[in-house]
């Protein structure tokens, strides 16, 4: 097993290079030529270059301190699921990630950061399909480790199969996490750049480092618990095709209003909750 350090370096570029690819595959699409797949790296180092102060109108502590929570956050849920910890901690971590949203949107004191927090907290409604997800995967796998679920898939049926709405729900979180794709209220283009435009510099250095890993940590999960422990070559492989359809998603869908993403989202927790109450009834009378 590599260090850790050396994963979460591998995982930053990793993770800028998906967000590169992301933007290639849109504008492929869309027949433009976009920009290379290393342009987010090449973002990241300038901001570290630019210079970085404080807005007058920011609450200073805040406006430093959410960006230290925002790396934090990540850097401790990529540890969760490299150690194949409990699945419970990385989806608390996940939801931690709201107060980021929200706290980085009213630290600035712009009014279009302050929309983007606002809306953060609307689109907290993606968060109820993962309850039910939770409670599903344990139905099937007996755990909430993520490494035994893992090793679980491997020796059964993989849950991707069984479990498919549960792999949808993530797979909606995943999406909802992209930018420039229907769900990405808070970034919407109305907003200039949501809830971190008024980060710049190193601070957004900072946060496009967090942004990196938050999609290294849901592609790699999403694998680990619908697909299964698998040599990282084809893990690589799995995430990249993943993140190219989450980018033909954002590619061909318009942006939703805020409304619509609530609705859909919260319709879609009813069906998962469902199809829970179905597998713990068919499991029951098994057992």
């Amino acid at each position: 097993m590599i260090p850790f350090l050396l994963l979460l370096i591998i995982a930053v570029f990793a993770g800028l290079l998906l967000h590169g690819l992301h933007r290639k595959v849109i504008a492929r699409i869309q027949l433009r030529p976009g920009p290379p797949i290393w342009q987010e790296i090449l973002h990241t180092l300038k901001f570290s270059f630019k210079q970085t102060w404080i807005p007058k109108t920011a609450s200073q502590v805040m406006y430093v301190a959410i960006v230290l929570i925002a790396v934090g956050i990540w850097v401790a849920a990529l540890w969760v699921v490299a150690t194949g910890a409990s699945l419970l901690i990385l989806f608390a971590l996940y939801m931690l990630h709201k107060i980021v949203e929200h706290g980085t949107g009213l630290s600035s004191g712009s009014p279009y950061t302050k929309f983007g927090a606002i809306r953060s907290v609307m689109s907290a409604a993606a968060e109820l399909p993962l309850l039910a997800t939770v409670a599903i995967v344990y139905l099937f796998t007996g755990t909430l480790s993520i490494g035994a679920i893992a090793e679980w898939n491997t020796t059964h049926t993989p849950l991707l199969l069984l479990a498919f709405p549960a792999a949808v729900s993530l797979y909606l979180i995943i999406l909802s996490k992209a930018h420039y794709g229907p769900f990405s209220v808070i970034e919407a283009k109305e907003l200039i750049s949501g809830y971190w435009t008024e980060h710049f510099g190193g601070w957004r250095a900072m946060l496009n480092i967090a942004m990196s890993l938050k999609t290294v940590v849901l592609l790699s999960a999403f694998v680990l618990l619908f697909i299964g422990a698998v040599p990282w070559w084809l893990m690589i492989i799995l995430m990249i095709v993943l993140m190219i359809s989450v980018s033909f998603v954002c590619a061909s869908t318009p942006m939703l209003t805020p409304y619509q993403v609530v609705t859909i989202q919260t319709v879609w927790t009813l069906v998962v909750l469902l199809y829970g109450g179905c597998v713990w009834l068919v499991l029951g009378g098994i057992l």
